[in-house]
Parts: C-alpha cells; structure tokens; sequence
C-alpha cells in the first residue's frame, strides 16, 4: 500500500502529516529526513506523526526535518488540531492532545478550523530548565559570543530552548548568519532555536528564525512563543502583542503565570499520495 502524506502550513511554516492509522511504517529518523527532503523528497519544514490513539488523548510526534524528533511545536500543534477536525478524530471546539513536552489545548476559533487558538505551555527561563550551561540562572540579558561577536541574549524554555537577540535591525541573512554559530554553541548542551528581534512598539515585535534541524524558516509558534515572553520580560512590550515573521502574524498572551496562548491561522495544501518507487525506497531506507 502507497504511503499517504497530508500537507499543511502555518503561517508558510510547512509540516506533513503521517497518520499511523492510515500507513504502515515505522519512521526512523533517515525516512523522515527522506519524506522531508525537497529535492528527493516531498519537501517540508517538519513532519507530525499522529494521532496515536492508545492513550485518553490523542498524542502528535514532532519531527524536524533533519529526522530529529522535536519536544514541542507551536505551528505544528495548531496544523495537527486541523488535520484532526478535517479527518473526523474530533467533533469538540476544544481539546487536549499529548507532545512530547506535555499537554496542550487546541481551540477553533471558526467552523473550518482555520484560525485556531493554542495553549503553549509556560515560560522558563532558569538555565537548567532550557537548558544553558553554567550555574542555575535565570538567562536574562547575558552576553554569549557567536562567530567571534557579542550579543546580548535572553534565553528561554518553551518546552523546547530558544535563545532570543534584541537588535536594531534584522535580516534573513542575518539570522542565518547567526543561527549557524549559535544552534550548536557550547552555551546550549540540547543545542537551540535561535530568534532575532525587533521591538516595534508596545504590542507588536518582529522576528527572523533559525531553528535547530530545520535552518531558517518564515515562522514557528514556539519562537513567536518565546520572543514575545522575551520582550516582555525585558520590559520592552505589553503581556498581550502581535508577533510578525516573514510568514506571517501570531496574537500572544502572556498569563501572569507565565502561561502562554498562541492564536493563528492553518492553511491546508493538499494531499499526497507517494509512488510505488517511493514508497519502497522509505521501506529499505
């Protein structure tokens, strides 16, 4: 039986989803960098396997498409709550599905299930708990040298490390440029995503993205996630604000408890349905 993939983005943050119920094979991290693959594969910043149905709540793998498997995602948690709801596993307007990290709950906002709201979970920004190494800190405002250059960074946990720059101004090129040192720096023992940012006023910031196993992508919910709670933290910007990448925009909220909501938009691309040829090279991969 041919291997059936379904695609969808958020925000231009691409993902596929493998449905274990509809597939038989097991993924391993060289079928998922395969699947991954733009040029021999499919092509995606990601893949979801789910649902997993064995438990009280639907879980979702998280993989990245160096066949890494990721603790959290934000986009990709918002695209697994829509494919759920376009193939029948759930009738509710709100739910709980199981990561890696933990739970989170998935809101639509509209019948189609196109703008969906998302518990993230809670900000961290303690050393051990992202981790950064060093003595048990909080990771505010510390300087870290990245290709022989200082910058001043604030580091956080959103289930997954991110590690956050304040600039002036910010670039593709500059996040990649960036990104390639950081993402493997000594500082970060499970390595790190990486988040230029820009503060426009007090309830709208910009980003540029380098994320660990996947390079630069044009948005992820965790980063959004993690800038926002960054800035805020710094005193740069209100608790609630607009968080823009190239791909686009997330509304975050920021709780007192240090509780993170994420509202954004899926969109669905299409179904794929891999060749026979395809589908036995995953199997011999």
């Amino acid at each position: 039986m041919n291997i059936v993939l379904e695609k969808y983005h958020g925000l231009g943050n691409d993902y596929l989803i493998f449905d274990p119920n509809k597939n038989e094979l097991e993924l391993t991290k060289d079928r998922v960098r395969l699947i991954c693959d733009r040029n021999f594969g499919v092509g995606s910043d990601g893949l979801l396997e789910g649902p997993v149905l064995k438990e009280d709540k639907p879980k979702v793998r998280i993989f990245n498409p160096d066949g890494s498997e990721a603790a959290s995602g934000g986009n990709g948690v918002r695209i697994f709550g829509k494919y759920l709801k376009d193939a029948g596993y759930v009738q509710k307007n709100s739910f709980t599905v199981s990561t890696l990290s933990g739970l989170q709950t998935i809101r639509y906002l509209n019948e189609e299930g196109t703008r969906i709201k998302t518990s993230m979970g809670r900000l961290s920004f303690y050393s051990d708990e992202i981790p950064v190494t060093g003595p048990r800190r909080e990771v505010l405002n510390e300087t870290m040298v990245f290709g022989s250059i200082p910058y001043r960074v604030t580091c956080v946990s959103m289930g997954n490390p991110h590690c956050v720059i304040w600039l002036n101004d910010i670039s593709k090129d500059l996040a990649c440029r960036i990104g390639k040192h950081s993402e493997a720096a000594d500082y970060f023992p499970e390595k790190v995503n990486t988040e230029l940012l820009r503060v426009v006023d007090r309830t709208n910031i910009e980003i540029e993205i380098y994320e660990r196993g996947a390079g630069y992508i044009l948005a992820s919910g965790t980063s959004g996630c993690a800038a926002a709670g960054a800035a805020f933290r710094m005193g740069l910007t209100d608790p609630n604000m607009y968080v823009h990448m190239p791909g686009g925009t997330l509304e975050v909220e920021i709780e007192e408890s240090g509780e993170v909501l994420m509202t954004g938009a899926v969109g669905y691309v299409g179904r794929f349905i891999l060749s026979h040829e395809m589908t036995e090279q995953l199997r011999t991969t």
